[in-house]
């Protein structure tokens, strides 16, 4: 291809077939993100190519290796001075939007990798677009996920092209597509293997066919009463998920459909102003916080050259199992030991549903399945690069295995313990290099908690500690590094939390209301339906645990129920009855008039104070890991920032307590 013009954001080059491709690859930068200059590049070009008459279509694509367009640069967000700038800003981008998908020649978006959010609005501009049918490839509109909703238009056009139902659902929860996905919806016109991409792209420009657009069925729901039992309908079962008060951005999405629909212009304007007014809300503030949060985690270790192929896994329980199907499917070679072959099988078995509600595709779920491979003698200790041990939380268990590990495994392996709750220096007391080992802690489920708390001590060998780090983004979870503590940090704050809510029984505080006055409070389960699903059996275990350290009472009604052998929602009886799949039974609601608040402010204090003790002891290196910590480990209210962040919105400090300290 030949070169015909380059911005510092842009390179349009014009092939054999006359064929402009208007190529993304920002500067000084790993990932295509849009911000101001390269928005104001694209105008540029898209004047030039509003006269142009050489060319027979466009091809935008990217530059990048790593995706199509991240989406806008949310740095930019805390820039917008007020309300009115953001409109303007906002309608600024609708306007050089409008002016690509009013090319006269066929435009067509080349997607390979992620295209999410503004991405994805530019896109949606173009006439056409096609996919690469990969694993990587995702599609999707997110903004919600910040407390905002998409405003280049994307709220317009996608229900365009997919209907109203389609459309909204995609914009309403901030899901993503796979390229074939994507392609059955509508939203990309075909998807497929990176040898056919170009092909693909070139084909929709060289014959130009009907562009997608809604059927007649999908038009006949954008008009204006079925609008309003449609929008009614669909806020009912978004309010059963979230409360506009927390989350306001899917509610807008909603109203603006309702209120105009999506063929004329004014769905542009009414999308620009509800999302210039969310950057400014404090749900939107936040959840940008926790974003830039989640960044920082992600960035640990990155400079760290720790190559990974191989990882052996001692424990097929519920929790090692887990980590070793979790491995498997980022596609490392894993061995999962255990005494136990039936309990290796049932772990096998999990796996496999895990590979098919994931990969979808019978060859990559089977891939997934060959790099599992059943270990009972444990012969792959010596061949891997990572070794994480997840036996019964027993002191005496686990130093006997990492006595065995650490005269079989290689020197160079990285020596992982998954306890939740037991201080390193207690663990490697045996062992002859106990600099060694470091806490990998996974939190359950594997496949759906992002938080893993890596954990050392002041013996633990720093390239240990970097390389365990390196090894939790590969397998792309978000690493936390925590002191060697009892309890490190999540569970630290955690189990006062739960125990208190146990503690409220006793007070004859209905477990619904408990439940309920945390759900409100914008937790995402209540914390008696938390103990059941984490295991009572656990979490007495754990307290148990805690309690050599920290002297806090443990109800005597946890006790009682885990001897009486109801373990939660494994057994299918804990504080709740659940059904043979685990959905919990529902009861009588008992009555209970004294406010929810008043539950949920002590609750809420009990995490509040442990969090300020592990901030007084150095448990993690700053208050904002605290809420990173918090908020991806326990799925603490995002809205609200994380509990030291909120303490701070409450303009109080934590009260300590004693037993929030070590004795």
């Amino acid at each position: 291809m030949k070169t015909t013009q380059s911005y510092e954001n842009w390179r349009l080059q014009t092939d054999e077939d006359n064929i402009l491709w208007v190529i993304f690859d920002k500067k000084d930068a790993s990932a295509n993100t849009i911000d101001a200059a390269v928005i104001t590049e694209l105008s540029h070009i898209l004047n030039a190519l509003m006269v142009d008459t050489m060319h027979k279509g466009v091809v935008l694509t990217s530059g990048k290796k790593s995706g199509f367009v991240a989406g806008a640069d949310i740095s930019q967000f805390a820039k917008f001075k007020n309300t009115a700038e953001a409109i303007d800003i906002l309608t600024y981008g609708q306007n050089i939007l409008f002016q690509l998908e009013s090319l006269k020649m066929p435009t067509v978006a080349m997607i390979s990798g992620f295209c999410l959010g503004g991405g994805l609005e530019l896109a949606l501009a173009c006439r056409y677009r096609v996919a690469e049918d990969n694993t990587k490839t995702r599609l999707g509109l997110p903004e919600v996920k910040l407390g905002i909703h998409p405003g280049w238009g994307g709220t317009v056009r996608l229900p365009r092209i997919i209907g109203c139902f389609q459309g909204l659902s995609l914009a309403l929860s901030g899901r993503t597509l796979s390229a074939k996905a994507a392609a059955k919806l509508g939203v990309v016109d075909a998807a497929v293997p990176k040898r056919q991409l170009v092909r693909a792209a070139k084909y929709y420009i060289l014959h130009a066919p009907e562009k997608r657009q809604m059927n007649a069925l999908q038009a006949f729901c954008d008009k204006k009463i079925p609008r309003q039992i449609i929008a009614h309908v669909m806020r009912k079962k978004l309010a059963k998920k979230v409360s506009r008060l927390h989350y306001p951005a899917p509610f807008y999405v909603l109203d603006n459909w309702e209120r105009v629909g999506v063929e004329t212009k004014e769905a542009y304007t009414l999308e620009a102003r509800s999302c210039g007014n969310l950057f400014f809300s404090e749900t939107s503030r936040n959840l940008v916080r926790i974003f830039f949060l989640q960044e920082r985690l992600k960035g640990l270790a990155k400079q760290v050259d720790f190559a990974v192929h191989h990882v052996h896994v001692v424990g097929a329980g519920t929790m090692g199992g887990d980590i070793a199907s979790w491995c498997a499917l980022r596609g490392f070679t894993v061995t999962l030991q255990d005494l136990k072959p039936e309990v290796i099988a049932q772990a096998i078995k999990r796996a496999y549903s895990l590979f098919k509600e994931i990969l979808k595709e019978d060859y990559l779920v089977q891939q997934a399945m060959d790099r599992l491979i059943p270990d009972v003698s444990g012969l792959g200790v010596g061949k891997a690069d990572v070794v994480i041990e997840a036996a019964v939380e027993n002191i005496a268990v686990k130093r006997a295995i990492f006595k065995d590990l650490e005269l079989r495994a290689k020197p160079t392996a990285v020596l992982a313990s998954n306890t939740s709750s037991i201080p390193l220096d207690e663990i490697g007391a045996d062992l002859q290099q106990p600099n060694r080992i470091v806490g990998i802690h996974f939190f359950n489920p594997v496949s759906k908690m992002l938080l893993v708390e890596i954990v050392s001590d002041q013996r633990t060998n720093k390239t240990v500690v970097e390389q365990a780090t390196s090894f939790v983004r590969q397998i792309d979870r978000l690493p936390l590094p925590v002191k060697s503590s009892p309890g490190f940090l999540v569970n630290r704050i955690l189990m006062p939390y739960l125990l208190e809510s146990v503690a409220l029984l006793k007070e004859g505080i209905p477990m619904t209301a408990i439940d309920k006055a945390m759900l409100d409070f914008g937790m995402p389960m209540g914390p008696i339906t938390l103990a059941d699903k984490v295991g009572l059996d656990v979490c007495l275990s754990v307290a148990q645990n805690l309690n050599q350290y920290y002297h806090r009472a443990i109800p005597q009604q946890l006790i009682d129920v885990v001897q009486q052998g109801h373990l939660g929602c494994k057994t299918g009886q804990g504080f709740y009855q659940y059904d043979k799949r685990g959905k919990q039974i529902k009861g009588d609601i008992v009555p209970y008039d004294k406010p929810l608040e008043d539950i949920a402010k002590r609750l809420v204090s009990c995490m509040l104070d442990e969090s300020f003790a592990c901030l007084q002891e150095g448990v993690v290196a700053d208050a904002d890991l605290i809420d990173a910590g918090m908020v991806f480990g326990t799925g603490f209210a995002p809205f609200r920032g994380g509990p030291m962040h909120y303490a701070q919105t409450l303009d109080v400090l934590p009260t300590l307590k004693e037993n929030a300290l070590l004795v």
